[in-house]
């Protein structure tokens, strides 16, 4: 038996900014947005290469989710890009305008810099060592 992540859903405030955010600043693929009527959409994008899980995102519906948008961790670091190439990214995306909250750190595991996107939901910008 196989199993594997293949979707995290990511609450937004809007669905556009977001897509632009991902799309072009941090340089994902946009591979599906359906309009599925009542405002809503399925809306998926991925990392270049294609192997890992796809990041959904979920338009806030209502107060409470609203509430949660760039906390759904709590504080923490919610999602982890991983790359094969760290350097390069984080010049291209530091260019693009994504906020780093620190400089780019060499760990015993890899290469690290955590960022956010526009909502303030904490990523980790990592290439492990192998």
């Amino acid at each position: 038996m196989s199993q594997a992540i293949a979707t995290i859903a990511l609450v937004v405030a809007d669905y556009d900014e977001a897509i632009a955010f991902y799309r072009d600043a941090v340089g994902f693929a946009l591979l599906e947005d359906v309009d599925m009527g009542s405002g809503k959409r399925w809306v998926l994008l991925a990392p270049p290469g294609g192997s890992g899980a796809r990041l959904l995102l979920a338009r806030a519906d209502g107060p409470e989710q609203a509430a949660v948008i760039g906390r759904q961790a709590g504080g923490r670091v919610m999602l982890f890009l991983e790359t094969d190439s760290f350097a390069a990214d984080y010049k291209r995306m530091v260019e693009a305008g994504v906020t780093f909250l620190e400089d780019p750190r060499h760990e015993p595991y890899g290469s690290v810099a955590v960022f956010v996107d526009l909502y303030g939901t904490k990523w980790d910008l990592i290439q492990p060592k192998r």
